[in-house]
């Protein structure tokens, strides 16, 4: 007997992390039916006076931005983590703790404030990437950083406090959670198979081709198997690629692309802005090989039913584990199924 995945409750297994998410779909069969209520669209200018990540402005920190005419990344003056902090262990019975140092740093997607990432040109989303590469080349080869997280919380559902197209990078001692669950799971397969565990997954959702929502040539972009979040999607390279300073120029304007055409998706389902946090995984830099890697790049949103209507990950989420009521094929054909013109360009013929 099998079971109806797209009927029957049921859980999926995260090959990356080693754990289960809950999917009950019989509790919503059409998910995107019923009241969408759309928000006026926000009208920001190319440039604000008191924005302080504008070009030329002055920072909270007192510190005045150069008048940048492209990507621009700098220190957070607010950082998390900092330089100097002492990584040594404090045990005192059951009490433990331990110091953690590290670099924060803003990167500035465009000096236009009235941006986003799927309103920007290809070339200059690909100007952002290579200074992702830049900055974790660079802050990955300190002997005092073993891992460098990029990462963009997008919209105020997020808490992103600044609407300047902007992300950050976290770069610090300790390898995160997250990551070294991957890693785990990551290497074990590697060294059972001695293949790339994401790379297997990529070949088997080709030929399922019913998760991906677009490719090109390099990358992939498909709702996960084991998604999370209602609209969830990861970006990821056909060729196994630990991290992002391994892709070549052609391949970074693939994946600009690949970020624009994704994102263009989310902003016309439910046609406003759209909400996300997305991060770049990939190889820890502390020294070590870590042929089992393969980088990717994820997008959390929110948004289930509207522009308005979030998913709260509350009450069995919080205290059993994630849980979801729509199946990753039926998200994957609604995103799919959209345009790759902007919503606020398609009266345009553009």
């Amino acid at each position: 007997m099998r079971i109806n995945l797209n009927k029957q409750a049921h859980q999926r297994y995260n090959i990356l992390t080693g754990e289960w998410i809950l999917v009950s779909p019989h509790r919503t069969q059409r998910p995107w039916q019923g009241k969408q209520e759309k928000i006026v669209a926000e009208t920001r200018k190319s440039y604000e006076t008191d924005c302080y990540l504008c070009p030329g402005n002055t920072r909270a920190s007192g510190i005045v931005n150069p008048n940048y005419d492209s990507v621009y990344s700098f220190t957070n003056d607010y950082s998390a983590l900092l330089e100097d902090t002492p990584t040594i262990d404090m045990v005192e019975g059951l009490f433990r703790s331990r110091g953690e140092s590290g670099i924060c740093k803003v990167v500035c997607f465009s000096p236009d404030h009235s941006l986003t990432l799927p309103l920007m040109e290809t070339k200059d989303i690909t100007k952002v990437v290579e200074i992702w590469q830049m900055e974790y080349q660079g802050l990955g080869s300190r002997t005092d950083v073993n891992h460098v997280q990029i990462f963009e919380n997008k919209g105020e559902l997020m808490g992103c406090s600044n609407p300047h197209p902007h992300g950050q990078i976290w770069a610090q001692n300790s390898i995160p959670l997250e990551v070294e669950k991957k890693s785990a799971q990551q290497l074990a397969y590697w060294d059972s198979n001695g293949r790339s565990l994401l790379k297997d997954y990529l070949d088997q959702e080709i030929k399922a081709n019913e998760r991906i929502i677009v490719q090109n040539d390099d990358f992939i972009a498909f709702v996960p198997y084991w998604a999370v979040w209602p609209f969830e999607v990861m970006i990821a390279p056909r060729k196994h690629y630990q991290n992002i300073t391994q892709l070549s120029e052609s391949e970074r304007t693939s994946f600009a692309r690949m970020i624009k055409e994704v994102t263009i998706k989310y902003d016309n389902l439910f046609e406003t802005s759209f909400p996300y946090s997305s991060g770049i995984h990939q190889a820890p830099t502390d020294g070590k090989k870590h042929d089992e890697w393969h980088f990717h790049m994820s997008f959390y949103p929110p948004l289930l039913r509207s522009a308005t209507i979030k998913k709260f990950m509350v009450g069995y989420e919080m205290f059993a584990n994630p849980q979801r009521d729509i199946t990753a094929e039926q998200a994957a054909e609604r995103l799919k199924l959209l345009s790759g013109i902007h919503y606020t360009k398609q009266n345009q013929g553009s």
